[in-house]
């Protein structure tokens, strides 16, 4: 293992080294411990026109699914060959515009080897993972970046069974690359060729038979899922509602275990009905434990993908917003959509589903998406880019003031992921605000970019990356990263994290930059001096100041001192003496020591 980052493939600003060295400081000690087609394609979407009295028509559901879904089945040609032509071209587009759905119909598929790069999507088209079996294997691994994994972003697994050809798959992912409803038939193993770094990632409702071996990965979250054993920990190993879990043993090893998550419900997925493609809408579980399949048809509803206006990346904001007027349900298909306005969602029980990745960018500083105070909407699999003109917000869950009850059937958000800047400039003052109550958060990546283009103190500003004003809400599987201020803040009550992620701003130019008021540094993770009762469970946040490493943060977390806020599982981290923090939460927990990349941990808060 080296003890500095290894070259990358191409020159890169100086924030991309953050990465590799988090990722080395993380793997030594745990590596010297283990050493011994057919195409969906035809037209475009159709797009609103002029009605015979000048307004327009109305907007037709279902339809083509766009050049960029590509869809198997067992007797089609050359699969292979398909899947190594679309990895070549993604592999190593971090900041690419390709977008990509690989559909597989249910059967079963021999000698494949799905590698996945960049917004590539795989997923099975059954109601249970175990209709469609690959006999072979889905791949990520790091050889575009010389075997390091930390810029593995933006991939997904989805509704497969996996049946290995070594008898374990390789999935060495970073941020943003869920493995979803899956089922391997065999080992997982989460880290790349060699060993080298990570810094991942999420599993939910997946049955792994065999053992899962994170290896370097430094944190993960797994919900609603079974394993067959789980190797080691590095930083921080978060489980709720995991068969086979780990015990809660934190600090050491750091595992922190739930037996149950207190509320969840799984992202909807298409699938076919016969030749009929639908949409699958899995029900709210309260107290859930393993995964929501495999006895029989899944519980919840399905709708007809007539009721979906298939969009395509061609369609103006202005169309999808009469879709959504005209009852429809959207399908964003792969691409990149450029919104002049916002994309309002104002009716109760609708599905907003992006495939491959589906990338919506505000170009004139708008809110790319606002939702009303409506029970049930669910917002999935889509990524929302910053514009180069400030936006006030980029997601909006609920108006300000909302207040309407939706325990019975909440909104979720579940893979839907923001960026500011990386890909070209981009600003937004708050990224993801929740002002709905009961809203279910499952797993987002909220990032504002330390490499890439338009990359800067002040060039993508960001202070604050999640506001969460709304009351009882949950978030599972929370990563924000980079924010000028505050990269959490939650003003709601009985707000409830399972597992958090973070890493403060590389780029602050002095201690003045970052100073809030007589606090040095705003915390990672906030909460409100007025709330009375929170909660969170395996929380970490890592310093690595590298523009000015003698810059001090004062905590990685700020909450009131009442016995109903709770904390369990915290740590902060160092990152080879770039900053450093002085207390963990509030004024409670070590400092961090030197340049030894050991995390300060807290057991319980208060």
């Amino acid at each position: 293992m080296p003890s500095s980052p290894t070259p990358s493939p191409t020159p890169e600003p100086s924030g991309v080294r953050r990465r590799s060295l988090l990722g080395a400081a993380a793997a030594a000690p745990v590596l010297a411990s283990l050493a011994g087609a057919g195409s969906a394609s035809a037209a475009p979407a159709a797009s609103a026109t002029a009605g015979p009295a000048g307004g327009p028509r109305a907007l037709p559901g279902g339809g083509d699914l766009g050049p960029n879904v590509i869809v198997f089945d067992p007797s089609t040609a050359n699969i292979q060959g398909r899947l190594d032509e679309i990895f070549k071209q993604q592999e190593s587009a971090q900041f690419g515009t390709g977008r990509y759905a690989l559909l597989f119909k249910p059967g079963t598929y021999s000698g494949l080897n799905a590698q996945l790069g960049f917004y590539t999507s795989i997923a099975g088209l059954g109601l249970s993972p175990d209709d469609t079996t690959i006999n072979g294997d889905v791949t990520v691994d790091a050889g575009w970046f010389d075997g390091n994994a930390t810029q593995n972003f933006w991939r997904s697994a989805e509704n497969l069974a996996l049946v290995p050809v070594s008898g374990t798959n390789r999935w060495a992912v970073s941020q943003a690359a869920p493995f979803r409803r899956m089922h391997v038939r065999g080992g997982l193993n989460l880290a790349p060729d060699g060993y080298g770094w990570a810094s991942g990632g999420y599993i939910a409702d997946s049955r792994i038979d065999g053992t899962v071996g994170p290896y370097s990965q430094q944190q993960w979250y797994t919900r609603d899922s079974s394993v067959g054993g789980w190797l080691n920990a590095v930083w921080n190993m978060v489980f709720s509602g995991v068969e086979g879990a780990p015990a809660q043993s934190f600090p050491e090893p750091p595992y922190t275990t739930l037996e149950t998550t207190p509320v969840s419900r799984e992202k909807p997925f298409l699938y076919l009905d016969g030749d009929e493609y639908r949409v699958f809408l899995p029900e709210k579980r309260t107290g859930a434990r393993g995964v929501s399949w495999g006895n029989g048809t899944p519980r919840g509803t399905s709708l007809p993908l007539a009721q979906f206006y298939v969009a395509g990346p061609d369609d103006s904001a202005a169309t999808l917003n009469q879709a959504l007027e005209e009852g429809l349900h959207l399908l964003l298909t792969p691409g990149i959509y450029h919104l002049d306005r916002t994309v309002e969602v104002n009716r109760a029980g609708t599905v907003v589903l992006g495939l491959g990745y589906a990338t919506l960018i505000p170009d004139n500083g708008v809110t790319a998406l606002k939702v009303a105070d409506v029970d049930g909407v669910r917002l999935a699999g889509f990524l929302v880019d910053a514009g180069p003109v400030n936006s006030a917000t980029l997601v909006e869950v609920g108006p300000e003031g909302a207040s309407a009850d939706h325990s019975a059937n909440p909104t979720t958000v579940q893979d839907v992921f923001v960026r500011i800047g990386g890909a070209g400039p981009g600003k937004a003052t708050t990224s993801l605000v929740v002002n709905s109550r009961h809203t279910i958060v499952d797993h987002t990546w909220v990032w504002r970019a330390d490499h890439g283009d338009g990359v800067g103190w002040e060039t993508n500003r960001a202070d604050y990356g999640v506001v969460v004003n709304g009351d009882d809400v949950l978030i599972t599987g929370l990563f924000v990263e980079h924010f000028n201020k505050y990269d959490v803040q939650w003003n709601g009550e009985r707000g409830r994290t399972v597992f958090f992620q973070n890493e403060k701003a590389y780029d602050a130019p002095d201690q003045a930059a970052i100073q809030n008021g007589s606090i040095k540094g705003y915390a990672a993770y906030k909460v409100g001096d007025d709330v009375t009762e929170h909660e969170g469970w395996g929380l970490g946040s890592y310093c690595y100041y590298n523009v000015n490493p003698s810059i001090v943060q004062h905590h990685g977390f700020a909450a009131p001192n009442r016995s109903g806020v709770r904390f369990h599982g915290l740590l902060v981290v160092s990152l080879g003496g770039n900053g450093q923090y002085e207390c963990v939460i509030n004024d409670t927990g070590s400092p961090t020591s030197g340049t030894d990349t050991v995390p300060s941990k807290v057991v319980q808060y208060p």
